[in-house]
């Protein structure tokens, strides 16, 4: 890890769809060292002129709990509406460098002073150290911890998402959060055509994520993205695990951007009907409505959105 320099952390949302609706959104780290070959961060779009670094660099932003305390001291002096901040969008916020530098611990310690909410997305189990703080935050604010689980198989775990926490640790960190009454769930995104695009898969998945607690399953999606950028990393690491998997998605979809499971409106319906009955939210008004602590009832009539 090296370090960057910042001028601001913690900045507004503008201009561009929050599924949470998070205020702000805060990026502590820059770069991310799970490798997940699918990660749509590496897309050329998103580098900002720096074409030369290395998206699996993890970068740790200069003087951050400093600027994050100076920008909510500003804020609570103009602004008196609730604050959310989101992280996790572009980089996950518990990488291996977290456990030692507790950036990200001292930022929830922040929120938790100037009573700000927090939505955190990771794929590490890491989050359930600071299950204490998530507890703390959420007397007074909003507070919502999804993790990502892409697959149970532990074998193909390793093949898109090397780095990161095995999914069994990933379920018992839901456990953890659950039991110290953290409103936490898991996030399923994205689903990998020919890989995860499976009934059997998404159904194990729900199926773990009721048992270990969780509050919802967040499915925005049945696909992927492929862009510049993560398109050719996507494919040179197929190529490596799954020999010919590469020319079945360059015959199937082409240079899409969008790429959508041909299956994808079974995978829907088997989805919503497991979450339904495991008694799990999976909308995304009813999910925010829960941790947001708003009145919400879901339907149990079949309507996926």
């Amino acid at each position: 890890m090296r370090y960057i320099p910042a001028k601001k952390i913690v900045l507004p949302v503008k201009n561009e769809i929050d599924l949470f609706g998070s205020t702000h959104m805060m990026n502590i780290y820059r770069g991310c060292d799970h490798g997940c070959i699918y990660c749509d961060s590496r897309s050329e779009c998103y580098r900002s002129g720096r074409p030369e670094e290395d998206f699996g660099t993890v970068c740790a932003k200069e003087n951050a709990l400093f600027l994050i305390e100076k920008e909510l001291q500003a804020r609570r002096r103009h602004d008196t509406a609730k604050k959310i901040i989101g992280t996790g969008s572009m980089s996950d916020p518990y990488n291996s460098f977290e456990k030692e530098s507790e950036l990200t611990r001292g930022a929830l310690l922040l929120f938790d002073k100037y009573r700000c909410g927090v939505c955190v997305i990771t794929k590490s189990a890491l989050v359930s150290r600071d299950a204490d703080l998530f507890t703390s935050i959420s007397k007074h604010s909003p507070v919502n911890v999804g993790i990502t689980v892409t697959t149970t198989d532990e074998t193909l775990c390793r093949e898109i998402e090397p780095n990161a926490s095995a999914p069994a640790r990933r379920f018992k960190a839901i456990k953890t959060l659950s039991e110290a009454d953290v409103f936490c769930g898991v996030h399923m995104n994205p689903i990998l055509p020919f890989l995860t695009d499976n009934e059997k898969n998404i159904r194990k998945i729900v199926e773990e994520a009721a048992a270990a607690g969780s509050s919802y399953v967040l499915c925005y999606g049945f696909g992927m993205t492929l862009r510049k950028g993560n398109r050719e990393y996507y494919y040179e690491n197929l190529d490596k695990a799954r020999p010919g998997l590469k020319e079945k998605y360059m015959k199937t979809y082409g240079r899409k951007y969008n790429v959508v499971c041909e299956n994808a409106e079974e995978l829907a319906a088997a989805f919503a009907g497991e979450c339904e009955k495991n008694d799990l939210l999976y909308r995304v008004k009813d999910i925010n409505a829960a941790w947001k602590k708003e009145k919400t009832k879901q339907k149990k009539l079949f309507e996926y959105e």
